[in-house]
């Protein structure tokens, strides 16, 4: 195995250490500290720079890993790297720049022309990342200013997934419309909590294991996207309840117990954890903007008087 690979495969091993650690996430400052190799401490990339290439590198001159910034509600992204909720086997990523001549663009390039391993790092939120790897480019189109990759399974030391990439093709594109799901939904709960305060809409539950980011349209209707406007921090008992129309919510925020749950009789979580929540009104954002949207409440609300 080369000298660049093997910097590579220990790049890999020290991120699924983190990911572990962080529930699939890392932060920035452990992407700062970086890992050993023979020694000597080589960072995971430049928190400045969309691309990076150690000098340990610069042999071949591949890069190592790709960075796409978080996205802010309501705030266009400088790059609109494609990383579209549909179902596409490829991730675009932008040029950095216009030329493509510059020493970035020319690491990417370098790194699909050998077909080398990189890292992409996601941006979730401001200072966590989920990191995808291996990732391999496999075309460039210029004229959009855009090289397209795919993710791929995890490899080991054995087989250091250096295989054509017309062999890996299929298997690619699979492990690729699989990510773009998890990128989605790992966001998308990122986002609602936050702008919830971690704490559950309904009950305020502030345990953070025990809290979902609910669609209030579901991410099957055309309507249904991952921002924050169509999300509800709810704990997993209210989720449950809300997805199964046993609690409504109306757009004037007051909740709704369906009429038959308000009649049963159960035990203490039935009167105390969701009988009692008739009539109350949910805790929302601050912000106006991250604030449910009343037209996808009323559409909900009225799929649960229907029920």
């Amino acid at each position: 195995m080369d000298h660049d690979l093997q910097i590579r495969l220990a790049a890999f091993q020290q991120l699924e250490q983190l990911r572990r650690q962080g529930s699939g996430l890392v932060r920035a400052e452990q992407l700062d500290e970086g890992f050993l190799f023979e020694g000597e401490r080589i960072p995971l990339w430049n928190a400045r720079r969309g691309i990076w290439r150690p000098r340990q590198l610069s042999e071949l001159g591949a890069a190592l890993t790709i960075v796409t910034a978080p996205r802010v509600q309501g705030r266009k992204p400088a790059y609109d790297d494609e990383v579209a909720a549909d179902d596409r086997g490829t991730f675009g990523y932008r040029y950095e720049g216009t030329d493509p001549n510059t020493w970035t663009n020319v690491a990417l390039r370098r790194a699909m022309e050998l077909n080398r391993p990189l890292i992409y790092l996601y941006g979730v939120t401001k200072g966590t990342y989920e990191p995808i790897f291996p990732f391999y480019f496999t075309a460039e189109d210029s004229a959009r200013l855009t090289f397209y990759g795919q993710a791929d399974a995890p490899f080991s030391a054995k087989q250091p997934g250096l295989e054509p990439a017309s062999a890996a093709a299929p298997r690619r594109e699979y492990q690729t419309v699989a990510v773009k799901r998890r990128l989605h939904q790992h966001r998308f709960r990122e986002l609602v909590l936050g702008a919830y305060g971690s704490r559950c809409t309904m009950c305020r539950l502030g345990h953070t294991l025990l809290l979902d980011a609910a669609h209030i349209i579901p991410d099957h209707d055309d309507r249904g996207l991952p921002e924050v406007p169509n999300g509800l921090a709810l704990c997993k008992i209210h989720h449950t309840a809300f997805d199964a129309h046993i609690i409504g919510i109306a757009p004037d925020l007051k909740v709704h117990v369906r009429e038959d749950i308000l009649t049963e009789i159960d035990g203490p979580m039935l009167e105390y954890g969701l009988k009692r929540m008739h009539g109350t009104k949910i805790q929302v954002p601050r912000t106006a903007d991250l604030r449910p949207n009343p037209d996808y409440l009323a559409d909900r609300f009225d799929r649960f008087r229907a029920a």
